[in-house]
Formats: structure tokens, sequence, C-alpha cells
């Protein structure tokens, strides 16, 4: 652990995973830290719920890049395996389509593109080719912006940036992802199932540009994996380790402003109390960060003013039998992909067919759901929160629900649950602080929109710093692991 001559002191505000991974980050910059939350406990979106002998999952359920959480415990000589542990997935997902097709994915490549040619129409040849071409797009980002800022003048002349410029036209930051998925495949089936990575930041592929394609090689070319004890268990690991290092944590105790003294940073006011410290980290979403935390201080309107992403509506069913079909991942598909972002994005509502995304960690997890039992996360895109009937809306999503799972499945799904709850864009954004009930923050429809998320720093004010899925590089796991390990090499350049 590196130790500064005088110990200085930092704040984080929100215990999200980046915000854990923050003031990880600090204390072994020899930070004494702060953590101050609004909740009862730590994990943001990464929340979890009990109830009924069920444990479900609330948030993201899908982890790829795990070297970046067992870094963390590295930074403090830790071994990750004693706090929490995981398996890659060697079926990862299974896909379901309305005119009967299952296709299985595989872990394995060659197993993977086997199935693809039994079931599409497409080659083991064409699927290669892909795989191909989404792993050099990471190649050629990982370095240039995912892993790094680019928000200073330095980071725009790193040689690697300008490597990455010089093979600009390899990303297609000028075609959609969608058109970049037709011009790789024959069957609309293979461009459906690519086109849906585009949920995963909340982005619509029919607008978003092809370098998106790059999710797909964090799961398919790096591989999916599981903790051995759901998902929150990252947040659980991560907590322990901060706490053991020294971090403290103050929960249900909600930061009501930051103190900016001469353009500087220099605490917070929490229940009315001044604290002072020497370096501010929000990992609160940066819109609201800027209307409630920095009255004073003028936001970048560039950033704070680009459309936002879309929602989700889920639903958390405990379910009285095991459906042996189903895998922990599954993807029930719509008739008309198109029209399902078009209702999301134009008409600001859920198509009459959404495609579903089913999570059964139970299926990893068996002390997620009694014996004989499955945990269900059942969730439809939607779009954020425009003052829209919601309740109406989540209404119809189930009913949509429940008729497009017994369809496909194939028999009364309805009469199999035992116990439910859900949550919305309006709970999202009241209970997770989420602009709009965003859940991904600013879109990713532009093709410029991975360089118009807010800086890991702030510009106006010295010694702020932003993480967080609002932030740089954006959303997702990884990239929220990333937004703080880039702070981090802010701060130790300022």
């Amino acid at each position: 652990m590196k130790k500064a001559e005088e110990t200085q002191r930092s704040v984080v505000i929100g215990a999200g995973i980046a915000g854990l991974a923050s003031a990880i980050r600090l204390v072994a910059r020899g930070f004494h830290v702060d953590v101050y939350e609004a909740n009862a406990s730590p994990g943001g979106k990464m929340r979890q719920q009990f109830a009924q002998g069920y444990r479900f999952d609330m948030g993201p359920s899908i982890v790829t890049l795990p070297h970046l959480i067992d870094e963390l415990f590295a930074l403090h000589s830790k071994n990750p395996r004693d706090y929490f542990d995981y398996t890659l997935l060697e079926k990862p997902f299974k896909y379901f389509y309305e005119d009967g097709t299952v296709i299985q994915a595989y872990a394995d490549t060659d197993r993977f593109s086997q199935e693809i040619a039994n079931k599409t129409i497409d080659t083991p040849r064409r699927f290669r080719k892909y795989l191909k071409n989404i792993k050099r797009k990471y190649t050629i980002t990982r370095p240039v912006f995912i892993e790094r800022s680019i928000h200073r003048v330095k980071d725009i002349l790193h040689h690697n940036v300008v490597l990455g410029l010089i093979r600009f036209s390899k990303i297609e930051a000028f075609k959609t992802m969608d058109r970049a998925n037709r011009n790789h495949f024959k069957d609309p089936k293979l461009v459906k199932m690519f086109n849906n990575y585009a949920t995963y930041v909340g982005a619509n592929p029919f607008v978003a540009p092809a370098t998106l394609n790059v999710i797909q090689h964090l799961e398919i070319g790096l591989g999916m994996y599981m903790p051995d004890r759901g998902i929150y268990s990252i947040v659980e690991a991560l907590h322990r380790l901060a706490v053991e290092i020294g971090v403290t944590f103050h929960f249900n105790q909600k930061v009501d402003e930051i103190l900016v003294e001469n353009r500087k940073a220099n605490g917070v006011i929490v229940q009315g109390r001044s604290i002072r410290y020497d370096t501010v980290v929000s990992n609160m979403d940066v819109y609201l960060t800027y209307k409630y935390l920095l009255p004073k201080v003028a936001g970048p309107k560039h950033v704070l003013s680009q459309p936002k992403s879309s929602s989700v509506i889920a639903f958390f069913w405990g379910m009285n039998r095991c459906f042996d079909d189903l895998n922990v991942h599954n993807l029930l598909f719509t008739e008309d992909q198109k029209e399902e972002f078009r209702s999301i994005y134009s008409d600001h509502k859920i198509s009459k067919d959404p495609s579903l995304y089913l999570y059964i960690s139970s299926k990893v997890v068996p002390s997620d759901a009694p014996v004989g039992k499955e945990n269900w996360f059942v969730l439809i895109t939607a779009p954020n929160n425009q003052g829209q009937d919601w309740k109406a809306m989540v209404a119809e999503a189930r009913t949509t629900a429940i008729a497009k799972l017994s369809r496909m499945l194939g028999m009364p799904i309805e009469t199999h649950i035992k116990y439910e709850d859900h949550i919305d864009p309006v709970s999202i954004e009241a209970d997770l602080f989420s602009a709009f009930g965003s859940v991904y923050g600013n879109s990713s429809n532009s093709m410029f929109a991975a360089f118009l998320r807010h800086a890991n720093f702030s510009r106006k004010v010295k010694n702020l710093y932003f993480v967080g899925g609002s932030a740089h590089p954006g959303a997702g796991i990884p990239m929220c692991l990333n937004s703080a390990k880039i702070m981090d090499q802010v701060l130790k350049q300022r």
C-alpha cells in the first residue's frame, strides 16, 4: 500500500460498484476514505432482494472481464478467491424465436459456430469472420477509450489514440449496428441476436454505431461468468475488502451538497453538517450530481443535454417448479425488432411484442430458490420516464410477458408464479437516483456518444471526480470498474 506523508481525506458519494472500486483504489493511494450512501446497503443498481425463500439479483446480471474485480484485491495483496469465486458459463445463453427455433450459445466458439450452422442458413466461416471483426474493434477501442481518459489534450496525443485514429475506419462508426450485422449474416435470426446487444447499453441498433458491436466480443470472445453466490456476492466481496482496509461507510446518509470554494471541491454537506475533504468522487448519476449537489456550478451543457438511454421494466417471480429447458440466461425474441425499438424511442412506450430477457440464477446458485423451484428475473426494455402512465404500462407488460412466455415455452406460466415484485422507470428514478429512470446514463445512439459522456474529472472544479455508468467510459459492470480505474489514473497525474 502506498502511504502519503500526510494522509489526505477523500469522500465517495454513492456505494455502487464504481464507488466501491474508487474507495478501494483511493486507499491504495494513501487516502483515508469515507463513503456516503443514501440507501441502507451498498451496490447501487446491483441490489438483491429476499422473499419467501427466493433471492433475486435486481440489477446487472451479466459478468464479463472478471479480472477487473480481481485486481482490486491484488492492490491490497489479497486473494480474491478468499472473498468470492466465479465460473465460466459453458452455455451462456439460450435464444428462442417465434418460429420454434432455439439456438444454444456455447463458450466454445467452435461448438457455437456449429450450432449456428445447424439452426440457421449461415456458415461457421461467416461466424468466425464476425468474431474476428468484433475482436478487432475491441483491440482498437480498449486502449483508446475503454481503459483510459479521452478528455485531456495529452490523452488525444497519446500514441494509442493516434494509432486508433489511423485505424478508425475499422470500428465502423459510420454504420449502424444493424447494417453491420446484416453485412455479415444472411439469416435474420443472427442479425436479431447480435442487434440485441445494443440493449446492454440502452441503445437502438438501428441508429447506434456499429462500434458498439464490440460488446459481443466481451461475452463471446472473452467469456461470460457467473459468481458462485450470485451477482450480489461481488458487491459483498468488495464491501468486505473495503471495510478491512479501513474505508468508513455511512449508510442511510444522503449527501446534500458538494462544497466548492474558489473552484475547488473541499468537502460535502451531509444532514446539515459541513465535512471537509481533500478529494470528492461522485458515483451519483452525473445529471443529478449537477442538479442537486452542485447548484452553483454550471454543468457541461453538451453532456447534460444529451438524450438519456432507455430504461427497463423487470418482474421478479418466484416460480413453484423448475423448467429444465431453460438456461441461466435466456432471450425470447420479438418477431419485429425494428418495430420494438421504434416503439421505445419514437413512441416512448413498449411494443406489443417486446423481446424478453429471462435470468434464473438458481440454475447455478441452488440456494437462490427453495428446492424444486426457481427465481425468475424477467426484463423488458422500456423507454425512460417522460411522465407516461406507468401503472398501465406495467400491467400491460406483465400480461404481454406471460402470454409470450407461455406461447414460446409451450406451457401456462402464470399459474406457477407464487411470488412477484417489479421495478419500473419511476421506481428506478426514485430509489436509485437515476435521471428519468434511465439505466445507462446518456444515450449511446450517436456515433459520437462515447465522446459525449462526462469525463472522470471536472474541468471547472479542482479535486472533483466522476465515476459510474453515467460517466466515461459507460454502463455495465466492467465499464463502471474501468471508470474508477481511469479516475485513479487521472488523480495520480494531476
